[in-house]
């Protein structure tokens, strides 16, 4: 077995651009399936953390129309068919839709254990000024006592709002750390600056950091957000005081149940005879989501692997011109003793390592462009590109296979010839003699 080792070592030492040649096909083939299968595995992540990162905060909406099962459930399949309907059907309720009532949503979670919290917002957008600094169209969210509670957002600088800020209705905001940038150059320079919405003055009070941003990019690509009391917002801008409603559930696996659970509650206490309260159903958008995606994985995926293909048939063609320039060298050593065992395991080392070297090099190469993409995606995307270990591997192992196996067929041809043909053979040997 060393014997062995040691003529295949000596043989790609002694034929460097040979060699250098057969990993070539190999380190392209690698390098091109493994980037493209971790961007599209970052992509998914992205979309996975998104929706599914949130799925324990169940948003509940009126709709005209009542849920299929009467669950006060929506898929996302129903969604799109409403779409692409207009909802132009006769089950649709002509029934206005009720100003929710705070007291609604706090009984859903007293009567239902799965609950435990709760947040109730308005919003708008508006342009914020401070001096000759702006930034416009600018989300700004209504926010109740419970919010920072449920979203769990960190204060930088400064405080959130207090019930006396409720109270007397006063004119105090707080800003994410992207738009105290913007205006004030950081978050301390912030606090207890005026700034102007529309021709009213405000105070900032606080300065907050949302811990999911990074995940939450691709929904928020705005100037940063606004946040003051739900009460001060309906009382500045006409709106309604409340217009979105989110329960917090305990367990992910409990979502369904009692999302629709408070859903439907909400529904009988605000008297609804047609219309209804519902939530939607974000494990059926993720999951068709990922669905797409993964057709996507698949196209991509099936690119590189044509590059994959040309790198193990690369090698292919290598071994056979290999196994056919040596010729004399497999007789000699026929003549010599060796064994076809003998001979096969000495190409089955070379190629093994040949493409072993390539698959690595070629994984280093592929880490080094993912590393190097890999910053600005997470920016954009919410999530890196991520080396798979399947597909590592299995594109190593898939290339590797090519070669070894057409290599080990001629092989063999060529062995079968040289013991058919033993006559020739001598003659041939006889110049080396």
């Amino acid at each position: 077995m060393m014997q062995n080792w040691k003529f295949a070592i000596n043989s790609i030492m002694g034929h460097k651009m040979r060699s250098f040649l057969t990993m070539l096909g190999i380190i392209i083939g690698v390098m091109a399936v493994v980037v493209i299968v971790a961007l599209g595995s970052g992509m998914s992540n992205a979309f996975t953390d998104v929706l599914g990162g949130a799925q324990q905060d169940v948003s509940l909406f009126y709709s005209h129309k009542r849920s299929k099962n009467g669950d006060g459930v929506m898929t996302y399949q129903e969604m799109r068919d409403d779409a692409e309907s207009g909802n132009g059907d006769e089950t649709v309720s002509t029934e206005e839709e009720p100003q929710i009532q705070e007291v609604w949503v706090k009984q859903a979670v007293n009567d239902i254990n799965g609950i435990d919290n709760y947040y109730v917002t308005n919003n708008t957008t508006a342009t914020v000024n401070y001096g000759k600094k702006k930034a416009d169209n600018i989300p700004i969210t209504g926010i109740n006592s419970t919010y920072f509670t449920v979203k769990k957002y960190q204060i930088v600088a400064g405080r959130t709002l207090k019930s006396n800020d409720y109270q007397t209705f006063a004119r105090v905001v707080l800003l994410d750390t992207k738009l105290a940038d913007i205006l004030f150059g950081g978050a301390d320079k912030a606090l207890n600056q005026i700034v102007q919405l529309g021709s009213n003055n405000y105070r900032v009070i606080g300065v907050y950091k949302d811990p999911n941003e990074t995940r939450n990019r691709l929904a928020n690509m705005n100037n940063g957000n606004l946040l003051m009391a739900n009460t001060q917002l309906a009382a500045e801008y006409n709106v309604a005081e409340i217009m979105n409603v989110v329960v917090h559930v305990k367990k992910l696996d409990d979502v369904l149940k009692d999302g629709s659970a408070a859903a439907r509650l909400m529904t009988k206490l605000s008297g609804l005879r047609e219309g209804e309260y519902q939530m939607f159903d974000q494990a059926s958008q993720l999951a068709a989501i990922q669905s797409q995606v993964a057709i996507v994985q698949v196209v991509f995926g099936a690119i590189a692997g044509i590059a994959l293909l040309v790198g193990g048939i690369g090698v292919m063609n290598i071994m056979l011109v290999s196994v056919t320039e040596r010729t004399r060298e497999i007789g000699l050593r026929k003549a010599l003793g060796a064994t076809r065992g003998n001979i096969l395991m000495q190409f089955v080392i070379e190629s093994m390592v040949l493409t072993a070297i390539g698959g690595l090099i070629g994984l280093a190469l592929a880490a080094l462009i993912v590393a190097f993409i890999g910053h600005s995606l997470d920016a954009f995307f919410g999530a890196p590109p991520t080396i798979t270990t399947v597909s590592a591997v299995g594109s190593v192992l898939f290339s590797a296979t090519i070669g070894i196996v057409f290599g080990i067929c001629r092989l063999i041809r060529l062995l079968n010839w040289i013991q058919s043909n033993p006559c020739v053979m001598n003659k041939k040997l006889s110049f080396i003699v």
